[in-house]
């Protein structure tokens, strides 16, 4: 990808946030001066109306862009990627949120991060999202996307719920606990590491299954392979719902069937060459470098 490549650059901010203004009138003139047209995301310009750029509908900032520049953090990153499932058009994060797994180029280093990938002087990483869908009486009844996971809770009770999961047709386990998440490896440095889920290699292509405080402790994590079709059913008993990222709540009631799989369509975003995995890890997470050089 060449500057010659990209004519249309897309815009997302973060939902409903009216503060960024200066930093997309920035993002805005640095690609009108290097003769690129930047299309708007129509609930962003909402936020902002005094933006003078050209809005269009998130279907439409899907199919006309070349790129899309995501402002905001991880949670404005992860309902870009969801909305824009459907479409290949890689993802560059600016970071105006605290983590910012995902959102990795810092406001300051914006238009020499910018500059680079014009030039192609960046690092591109393919990441797969999660679809789940609710069946009752084997119907299919809601469906969502999951970049980071997929949870079954409890809902509006104290007490624990019950689930029986299988995974490829073969019953792995019921347990009784506060619920099951279903993790990709970008969502297991998010809620599944803190369910004590291991962290997998964004590059793996795997899922994790962490129960949430099980009743048995002999119950943990499980990884299995990304392409496996997993099944999870609420018992008779529970009062439950499914949660898409932390963003998206679908309703469930006894007897329904959750089946979750892996999208066909990869994310594709977009990094600064000196990106590095672990690194953001280190920081991150405060991991401690080698003895040698905290002296």
């Amino acid at each position: 990808m060449t500057t010659r490549q990209i004519h249309n650059v897309g815009i997302i901010g973060k939902y409903n946030d009216s503060s960024a203004g200066e930093l997309l009138s920035t993002l805005n003139r640095f690609f009108v001066d290097r003769q690129i047209n930047v299309l708007l995301d129509e609930g962003t310009a909402k936020n902002i109306p005094e933006l003078d750029i050209e809005t269009v509908d998130r279907e439409s900032l899907g199919a006309q862009s070349d790129i899309i520049v995501v402002v905001g953090g991880d949670g404005t990153l992860l309902n870009a990627a969801r909305t824009l499932a459907n479409y290949s058009v890689p993802l560059v994060g600016i970071n105006r949120g605290r983590l910012g797994f995902l959102t990795d180029i810092s406001p300051d280093m914006l238009e020499v991060c910018l500059d680079d990938i014009l030039q192609g002087k960046f690092k591109e990483e393919e990441r797969f999202l999660l679809h789940a869908s609710i069946l009752r009486n084997g119907e299919h009844i809601s469906e969502s996307y999951a970049f980071n996971d997929v949870v079954m809770h409890k809902w509006d009770i104290a007490r624990m719920i019950e689930i029986d999961t299988y995974i490829d047709g073969a019953f792995v386990h019921t347990i009784r606990a506060d619920g099951l998440i279903v993790s990709t490896p970008t969502g297991s440095t998010a809620y599944a590491l803190s369910g004590g889920g291991p962290i997998l290699q964004s590059s793996l292509d795997a899922v994790v299954l962490v129960p949430i405080c099980p009743h048995t402790m002999s119950n943990r994590p499980i990884v299995v392979d990304a392409n496996s079709r997993i099944e999870v059913v609420v018992s008779s008993h529970s009062q439950a719902q499914v949660t898409c990222d932390g963003q998206i709540n679908l309703g469930l009631v006894a007897g329904d069937r959750v089946v979750i799989q892996k999208h066909p369509n990869a994310v594709r975003l977009l990094h600064p060459a000196t990106y590095d995995y672990f690194d953001i890890l280190r920081a991150k997470l405060n991991w401690g470098g080698r003895m040698e050089d905290q002296h």
